[in-house]
């Protein structure tokens, strides 16, 4: 359930809480703010994302000044793909925003310095010439989008006292790190140990697989899709 919860799928928490008959603890219009944030930094929208997060609580950017300064850059980041998408666009807006935003906060950490440095020389490298080099392909990759959300998400919930991280993620990665020790220790384990979550040995007559293909339709109908429509560059 805190999965559901944590992870931004109102409609899959509220149809799993009726059916299984608990009570929920988180109103069904806070998880739908998160995905709406979420949904606008997949589309690249960070203007928005951040308006949003400030009308949510003006504090959380103004207390986690890594997560304030990695939204700002994503934001760069969008206009100077904007900026490149086409040959002889004006790079100016870029330059300005840079020079407005980040420039001023990047001297406070080392970190930010360099992460500006690394982003503006994407203004310097022809397009064609970016996926040469990983350090700035990583820069355009749909999973630094990604990666920004899920640090937006785990600040929201913390600001509204909730876990930063759904329990059976912790779960999970324990299992992987245990299975881990096992085969470096040369236990006696398959070589593959399922997680028990594919459906595996269900009989596809008894209409298993449509309810489960149903359920992810209304997870995507919660953020995934627009996810994937979002990182098209």
């Amino acid at each position: 359930m805190d999965y559901l919860v944590n992870e931004g799928y109102p409609s899959a928490a509220e149809k799993f809480a009726k059916e299984a008959n608990i009570p929920t603890t988180t109103h069904v219009s806070m998880i739908q703010e998160r995905v709406e944030i979420r949904n606008a930094i997949f589309q690249g929208d960070i203007q928005t994302a951040i308006e949003r997060i400030n009308e949510l609580n003006p504090q959380i950017l103004d207390l986690d000044k890594s997560l304030h300064f990695s939204l700002l850059r994503l934001q760069l980041i969008e206009l100077i793909r904007t900026c490149t998408a086409t040959p002889n666009t004006d790079i100016e807006p870029a330059l300005t925003f840079a020079t407005q935003q980040l420039a001023p906060r990047a001297p406070t950490e080392p970190a930010f310095l360099e992460d500006l440095e690394r982003t503006m020389a994407l203004l310097i490298f022809p397009p064609e010439n970016i996926n040469m080099t990983p350090q700035l392909a990583g820069l355009l990759d749909p999973s630094l989008r990604q990666s920004v959300a899920s640090r937006v998400n785990e600040a929201i919930l913390a600001s509204q006292g909730a876990r930063r991280e759904a329990r059976i993620k912790s779960l999970v990665r324990c299992r992987a790190w245990s299975e881990q020790k096992a085969r470096e220790a040369k236990k006696d384990i398959p070589p593959t140990i399922s997680l028990g979550l594919d459906g595996d040995g269900q009989d596809e007559s008894d209409g298993g697989d449509q309810e489960d293909e149903d359920d992810d339709e209304v997870m995507n109908g919660n953020g995934e899709a627009t996810f994937e429509q979002g990182m098209v560059m």
